[in-house]
């Protein structure tokens, strides 16, 4: 599958961020939802003076109330609307778009580049407070609030049980013609100093709904309902859990997207377009976001 940019445009990069609570999630939808990716078109397509809708591809797919402070996206722009526009572009999306959606840094991005395919991780954090007056009002839009108290040391206990490369199926909402393999690089939880607990959770990809049931699992066993094993178990087992909650959306952020060298990016693409299998398992198409 070729990802090159078609001759006579420039692939531009966005980094970016967002407060998910009034967004229907990055992707466009039917409808007339709101979205962040419809949001950025369209003060894209106004800022250029553009008749057209330049379509944006994104890193990291985040779902309706989910926040992101390291979002990266791309857009393939015509070399003379890049070039008319580049010097003031920031300031002019800045001036255009709400002010819960901040577009950072728009460059030129280097040869092989693709938002989504050539992330080598995505890191997400999820923050919770067992504290039992409940959330920091100034923080409720971004902290979910547990109503038993969290053992956090049995919490990171279960998650070792969970890293590494393994089918997701049982922690993941399937999606016709995409793998459920995943290789998670990290799944640690530390409280800090005003009682937050925060998990770190950072994969090569993500499939639907996986950090938001991860938590939910482990929020079960640092609360005393689980055994620090049953995670794993659950994991084992290949098929969802009725007994795994999917925690709400609003606790989740999707801190940063790592990519790979320059000169590495055009391969990493290449790979992560792959079919993916674990050994003596068919596989299937990925779906990384």
């Amino acid at each position: 599958m070729s990802d090159d940019v078609e001759p006579g445009s420039v692939r531009v990069r966005l980094d970016l961020s967002y407060d998910g609570k009034d967004f229907s999630g990055w992707a466009k939808q039917a409808g007339g939802r709101r979205t962040v990716q419809g949001d950025i078109e369209d003060a894209l397509r106004t800022v250029t003076r553009s008749a057209r809708t330049y379509e944006l591809t994104v890193a990291g797919r985040t779902d309706a109330g989910v926040h992101a402070r390291g979002q990266v996206a791309h857009v393939d722009l015509p070399v003379e609307v890049w070039e008319e526009h580049r010097e003031k572009l920031l300031k002019r999306l800045a001036g255009r778009l709400s002010r819960d959606v901040r577009i950072w840094r728009v460059t030129e991005a280097p040869a092989g580049f693709n938002a989504r395919f050539s992330a080598i991780w995505r890191r997400y954090a999820y923050r919770v407070t067992d504290e039992p007056g409940g959330v920091d009002p100034l923080l409720r839009g971004h902290v979910l609030w547990h109503d038993w108290p969290l053992d956090v040391e049995a919490m990171n206990e279960a998650a070792a049980g969970l890293v590494g490369e393994h089918d997701f199926a049982a922690y993941c909402k399937k999606r016709e013609g995409a793998t459920t393999i995943r290789t998670l690089q990290r799944l640690s939880w530390e409280r800090d100093e005003s009682g937050i607990v925060t998990a770190t959770v950072r994969a090569d990809a993500f499939c639907h709904n996986m950090v938001r049931s991860l938590v939910g699992a482990l929020l079960f066993v640092g609360d005393g309902h689980r055994p620090v094993q049953w995670p794993a178990e659950v994991l084992a087992a290949g098929v969802r859990d009725s007994a795994v909650h999917v925690v709400r959306p609003h606790g989740l952020t999707l801190e940063e997207v790592g990519y790979p060298a320059d000169e590495l990016l055009a391969a990493r693409n290449r790979e992560a377009r792959n079919k993916r299998s674990l050994p003596g398992s068919a596989g299937g198409v990925d779906n990384c976001c």
